[in-house]
């Protein structure tokens, strides 16, 4: 099994390749969560993601006849541009095989650091498939994302670094894909701090290592905002890595890492894909079981769609009650939208958009229904807007 030695041996390899990236406290995610946050910022890596740390790892060590030959590898895309990225610095040639819904700009970025991108398949699974066969065929070394000790090893610095930084964490909250990650973070932290608690965190709808673990029957879904950590099938080194170091297991919804990601992006000012955000998602979610530890979590990733992310924010004011859709019916004559909008300016709010509905109503045929979607100061202020319209004669609810 992997040992805290193969891990410092990796960190060295590693040195000056990539950031010992930042691992500070927030006080405002503290205050919101009851817990002592401290965030490991390794969304700031060159590919945005731990994941070159792994990747660096193993492809330093092949040897001088693998090089010649070349690697290849099957990602969702952080892997992906963590290869990509050291084979073009150590001038290996690198083939990615991405499964087809993978984010565009993951593709691109992928592309841009000199792989040949191969789109195919709808899950991890059948990219891997497909990855081994073109490997055999084209005699490429084959780099997995998470089920290699090399691998492994590398991810597991961020371990090393977060308790040279903060060595009085007594808890570390990590997203679980394959469980690459959390595999060689419990492999360090627990070697240096046998005491400290490592807690896993899956997308409910890809529960394959909880399921594993803890011998559940949660059914799997087809996608979640978490793509980072969408993986059928966990690792094999890593399932047994876990089995015997990792504390507990949980699973979060999609609305929880969605609000989470808002959170990352509003107060701490950085950006997360859904995997990097799993871990606040927890602790968001399990208040009570995470009060007043000293808690490390990894922001592992930063790789996200801007169509995407422009969604989860949209979906984040809505929830926070910031943007808000009110339905005030009214009678059809010249005049009555001016005075609407003059009601809702008066009470404070801005109308981002307004809809006439004339046809699909129950109303009577002189009266008109008039949709607004406004932005307001938050769920007091909504009520105050619809106070205002009924003072002024008209019917308005808010629409859910």
């Amino acid at each position: 099994m992997l040992s805290l030695t193969d891990i410092q041996q990796a960190a060295l390899r590693l040195n000056g390749h990539l950031l010992d990236t930042p691992c500070v406290a927030s006080r405002t995610l503290s205050q919101v969560t009851g817990a002592e946050i401290f965030l490991k910022f390794e969304n700031l890596q060159y590919t945005a993601s731990f994941k070159e740390r792994g990747a660096c790892n193993k492809l330093s060590q092949l040897s001088p006849e693998e090089r010649q030959r070349g690697v290849i590898a099957m990602s969702a895309g952080n892997h992906a541009q963590g290869v990509a990225y050291h084979a073009q610095r150590l001038g290996i040639r690198a083939v990615i095989v991405m499964p087809r819904f993978t984010p565009g700009v993951k593709i691109e970025r992928t592309r841009g650091f000199g792989a040949e991108v191969v789109l195919h398949g709808d899950t991890l699974d059948a990219s891997r498939t497909h990855a081994l066969q073109m490997a055999h065929a084209q005699g490429l070394v084959f780099v997995h994302p998470y089920d290699d000790e090399a691998i492994v090893a590398g991810q597991g610095t961020v371990g090393l670094e977060m308790l040279q930084a903060v060595p009085e964490l007594d808890t570390l909250v990590i997203a679980v894909g394959g469980g690459g990650l959390i595999a060689g973070i419990a492999t360090a932290a627990k070697a240096i701090k046998p005491g400290i608690e490592i807690v896993g965190v899956q997308t409910s709808r890809f529960p394959g290592m909880v399921n594993a673990i803890k011998g559940t029957h949660h059914p799997q879904g087809t996608s979640t905002i978490a793509d980072g950590i969408a993986v059928g099938t966990p690792g094999v080194i890593a399932t047994a890595i876990i089995r015997t170091l990792v504390d507990d297991m949980l699973l979060v919804d999609e609305g929880d890492i969605e609000q989470a990601m808002v959170m990352l992006l509003e107060i701490e000012k950085t950006l997360v894909e859904g995997a990097g955000a799993a871990g606040l998602a927890a602790l968001l979610k399990y208040p009570a079981r995470f009060a007043s530890k000293k808690v490390g979590l990894v922001l592992c990733g930063g790789n996200i769609d801007p169509l995407l992310l422009a969604a989860i924010i949209e979906r984040g004011m809505v929830r926070a009650g910031r943007l808000a859709r009110i339905t005030v019916s009214v009678r059809d004559v010249p005049g009555s939208l001016a005075k609407i909008t003059a009601t809702v300016a008066e009470a404070g709010a801005n109308i981002d958009e307004v809809h006439h509905q004339r046809a699909f109503t129950m109303l009577s045929v002189q009266n008109v229904e008039i949709e607004l979607v406004i932005q307001t100061r938050g769920r007091a202020h909504i009520q105050q807007v619809i106070a205002a319209l009924k003072d002024a004669g008209f019917e308005a609810s808010e629409q859910h």
